[in-house]
């Protein structure tokens, strides 16, 4: 088997409308285009609403993309199957929705040549198309990470584009793995925003480089997002991280 260059994450759970909109077949046109190998891995969620049906189907005529199963963990626990199932000699993870779209790999994919181990992508200022709500819970985000946690040389941890050297992900996600004892089932959807934030943060304490690169970045209507309900659960993920660390648990 020849070996393969970049590996794709997609986590998705009842993501029926965004698959309706032909995101898969967007990330197969460009992909299809680089002269370097890749594959995309589907991991589900334990969706209802048809999306492993839709997948299946897409795959029979993909050879580049695979579909994991997974039950109901929540977009950390489904992020991380995907990493550790990843070949690539860089994997990437990104979201459905496709709010930040494939084409930004080439933002960050050079900067591995200067030497960093993990790039990210950035929302920064440029949240186009983004409610006052949601940029009041970003700021307010910032606010409290840095105050709790630190990473005050990251300005935008939750945006859902990251990658990295496969050794160093997967040195990082079975870390990840272990500490949450590989992930619980949830109920409804769960987008935790302390999953990113404790990503970077055992990142930084493992000694990792990371450089942070602003992409292009379209805000995307969805359902699953409650101002009150995720700000609070976010603060609240927040003071785990911060409990953790002072039990040692990132040492």
């Amino acid at each position: 088997m020849d070996k393969i260059f970049l590996s794709v994450v997609i986590p998705s759970y009842d993501e029926m409308t965004n698959l309706q909109k032909g995101v898969l077949d967007k990330i197969s046109s460009f992909l299809s285009k680089k002269k370097y190998s890749y594959e995309i891995i589907i991991v589900d969620d334990g969706s209802k609403d048809g999306s492993i049906e839709f997948v299946e189907k897409f795959l029979k005529n993909n050879s580049n993309f695979k579909l994991i199963k997974n039950l109901h963990l929540g977009k950390g626990g489904a992020v991380t199957t995907g990493v550790l199932a990843a070949c690539g000699e860089y994997i990437l993870f990104t979201d459905m929705d496709q709010a930040t779209p494939i084409e930004e790999i080439d933002r960050l994919l050079p900067y591995f040549d200067e030497g960093y181990d993990i790039v990210i992508g950035s929302r920064n200022s440029r949240r186009k198309g983004s409610p006052w709500t949601r940029l009041l819970m970003a700021r307010a985000m910032m606010f409290l990470r840095t105050l709790l946690v630190g990473i005050s040389n990251i300005s935008d941890t939750q945006c859902g584009f990251k990658i990295f050297q496969h050794e160093i992900a997967r040195k990082i996600f079975t870390k990840i793995q272990s500490l949450h004892h590989n992930f619980k089932q949830v109920s409804g959807s769960n987008v935790s925003a302390g999953f990113d934030v404790e990503l970077l943060y055992l990142a930084e304490k493992m000694g990792y480089d990371i450089k942070e690169v602003p992409v292009n970045w379209l805000y995307v209507e969805t359902r699953r997002v409650s101002p009150i309900k995720d700000s609070i659960e976010g603060f609240i993920d927040l003071i785990k991280i911060k409990i953790n660390d002072i039990k040692g648990a990132y040492s």
